[in-house]
């Protein structure tokens, strides 16, 4: 990884042989710099960039908006969407991992809002 502290003061070049020498020093380290830029760049897509949560009170019997739905999106807008539902005689957890904003297990509504909310960056 390349190291943008600062390093010791050096002496100024003393002739043009010098110079070039830097220059050609400064040049690899630009490059170098530039390929982990890249590199991060393309390995950011695959963070978690998008994030929504929806609450609300799938069973009427209960009170208050205890289940929920999170989704957490990368920049394709594949993920995970995360659903709770609270019922007094419990909760259940469920997990669907998403492709491209899709997927292959059968989405409810609640989680299908939430998973548009992500994509389109509302909170």
């Amino acid at each position: 990884m390349f190291n943008f502290q600062k390093t010791e003061k050096k002496e100024p070049p003393k002739d043009m042989k010098e110079v070039l020498k830097e220059l050609n020093s400064l040049d690899l380290k630009l490059k170098k710099a530039t390929e982990e830029l890249n590199s991060l760049k393309q390995q950011q897509g695959f963070c978690i960039q998008k994030v929504a949560l929806s609450r609300y009170n799938p069973f009427k019997e209960a009170g208050g908006d205890q289940s929920f739905t999170f989704a957490l999106l990368d920049k394709d807008n594949s993920g995970i969407v995360i659903t709770s539902l609270y019922n007094r005689d419990g909760n259940r957890v469920y997990g669907k991992p998403l492709k491209k904003g899709v997927s292959e297990y059968t989405l409810s509504e609640e989680e299908k809002k939430t998973i548009e909310k992500a994509k389109n960056g509302e909170q």
